[in-house]
């Protein structure tokens, strides 16, 4: 695979990330479990099949634009193996603060919500993706062409990101043993998706837990998690899943009675998981 293709890994991945779901639902019902309501994952599906038309909409638009801002780069970072292993932390990095921002900004958690919208952790909900992501990630992506990173090496590893959250999505997977103290795993990405009152704005990581562990928002999974929203919305509707939180805010936004709007569109949403 060529750099020039490896930008489109995760359309690649699909096909292998069926065969585990298939995987994960069998093994589910040997072990007595109900990993999957099929409406649940009908719903993900919606989102994912947004996300996806969404991504082929303005994939081209993005790449040209960190084209455009790598040619203003100060020095070249070279394209080989120790490089891309920090390509990958720097990425790492810059989503453990999207992320972040994502659930504590109400207009970003508009957008990321839809993922948290699922009752149930399984990879099902890992392809709940929203579809207005491909939008909101940008505003924090920006400065990596600037640091000398080639914009098809970061759309690659970006992508080898992108399947690596993928599998944290599960209830089959108990921990990692002494690699959680680094890497982000299912236990760790469990916690994240609680609505527990202990679970709500903890692990943001998708590869490296570290960060969770420097800026304080780290949480082991010490009790059962609860999965969705703290007030779930009871729906497998996909608009009504992809644009319910821009509902909320416009109505807020018509009957603001003293409240900033400032505080309405970029304070803490009133909901957050």
């Amino acid at each position: 695979m060529t750099l020039e293709n490896a930008q489109d890994l995760t359309s690649f991945a699909l096909p292998v990330f069926a065969v585990l779901i298939v995987a994960e639902f069998v093994l589910s019902v040997w072990r007595k479990q109900k990993a999957y309501d099929w409406a649940d994952f009908a719903g993900s599906m919606s989102q994912l099949a947004g996300n996806i038309v969404m991504q082929l909409m303005v994939r081209g638009a993005l790449l040209s634009f960190n084209f455009w801002l790598y040619q203003y780069r100060p020095f070249t970072v070279p394209i080989e193996l120790p490089f891309l292993i920090l390509l990958a932390v720097v990425l790492d990095f810059q989503f453990y603060w999207y992320h972040r921002a994502s659930h504590r900004i109400r207009l970003l958690w508009a957008i990321h919500v839809s993922h948290h919208s699922s009752e149930h952790m399984n990879f099902g909900t890992a392809l709940r993706q929203s579809w207005f992501g491909p939008l909101s990630r940008p505003l924090f992506y920006w400065p990596i062409p600037l640091l000398g990173f080639h914009p098809l090496a970061i759309a690659a590893v970006g992508g080898l990101l992108t399947i690596y959250g993928f599998w944290t999505h599960t209830k089959q997977v108990r921990d990692i043993g002494m690699l959680g103290k680094v890497f982000v795993s299912p236990a760790h990405h469990r916690v994240h998706h609680g609505s527990n009152e202990l679970y709500i704005d903890k692990n943001y990581g998708n590869f490296l837990i570290i960060w969770d562990r420097l800026f304080g928002t780290y949480q082991d999974e010490t009790e059962t998690v609860r999965y969705g929203l703290v007030q779930n919305i009871k729906t497998y509707n996909p608009f009504k899943i992809a644009t319910h939180e821009f509902a909320d805010i416009i109505r807020d936004v018509r009957n603001l009675r003293g409240r900033k709007l400032s505080r309405v569109l970029f304070g803490p949403p009133d909901i957050a998981s």
